[in-house]
């Protein structure tokens, strides 16, 4: 399998050309219109926010503890490895008495910068899981596109809703102890729960990384599993605790608003030709 993508990966390498400006497209636009995979050997190459993907597999929209949510953004792909942790949690999520998960945005079909929302997303490694236990798991199509997901943190922002239970630690904490998983995104206000619930080994918790915006699902996401994907700095040594706790403090008490980076951009602004070769490659073949 790893010769394989390796062969690939070189193919894909050497017919890689630099683009003339009068074809080089926004990179959005080139894979947002991808409606299948490739169904070549699975690989991600380049950085989440920067990068695309081979061999992406759909996660089915309905499966005995799961449902896809937003089937029309066509955003339930992923490496065969996150398609497989989605539905081991799933099952899992059984344990604590959920019928199982709504799985919100994974990836497109060849990954890549979408047309719309996620900066990351773009290797096929991360996943949103809705906070929202399922009411029921035969949610047509219709209506997963009008269901409204809910928040676990109550509207002043500081403390936690009355949909925050147990349950939800005990999924989070099972998600985080995969050996694959290298970060879970959710807010602070749910890091600083679970912090504070927690009576036994606490080493999960360095995964659990405070952003804002994660209140209405927890965002997954993987580590790299092949060669030319580039995997995150480790998160720093500790449980994180004191770190979304200041989050907290910071919402009660803003601090001075940090300078603008000048020099950020939204990966929707990105070019082809400023995606990996390997990426520029798989599109022009």
């Amino acid at each position: 399998m790893i010769r394989n993508l390796k062969s690939v990966l070189a193919a894909l390498v050497l017919s890689a050309l630099a683009l003339p400006a009068s074809a080089d497209p926004l990179a959005k636009d080139v894979f947002g219109a991808f409606r299948q995979s490739n169904g070549g050997p699975a690989g991600a190459f380049g950085a989440y926010s920067r990068g695309c993907a081979t061999g992406n597999i759909q996660l089915p929209e309905t499966g005995p503890t799961w449902q896809a949510m937003r089937l029309s953004r066509n955003r339930n792909w992923g490496n065969p490895q996150l398609v497989d942790f989605l539905v081991g949690l799933s099952q899992q999520a059984t344990r604590y008495g959920w019928a199982g998960l709504y799985i919100g945005d994974m990836s497109q079909p060849m990954g890549g910068p979408m047309t719309s929302g996620h900066a990351s997303h773009q290797i096929g490694l991360d996943a949103d899981i809705w906070m929202l236990p399922p009411s029921s798991l035969r949610l047509t199509p219709a209506q997963r596109e009008n269901l409204s997901p809910q928040s676990v943190v109550a509207k002043n922002g500081i403390r936690p809703s009355p949909l925050w239970s147990a349950s939800h630690h005990a999924i989070i904490r099972a998600a985080a102890s995969d050996p694959r998983v290298a970060r879970i995104f959710v807010d602070p206000v749910a890091k600083v729960a679970m912090c504070q619930a927690e009576r036994g080994n606490r080493a999960y918790l360095r995964k659990i990384r405070p952003i804002n915006a994660h209140d209405y699902h927890f965002h997954v996401r993987l580590s790299c599993p092949n060669q030319g994907c580039e995997n995150q700095d480790a998160p720093p040594p500790g449980d994180g605790c004191e770190e979304a706790a200041q989050w907290i403090r910071n919402r009660i008490d803003p601090p001075p608003p940090e300078p603008a980076n000048p020099d950020y951009r939204h990966p929707r602004t990105y070019r082809l030709s400023e995606l990996p070769r390997t990426c520029q490659a798989l599109v022009a073949r």
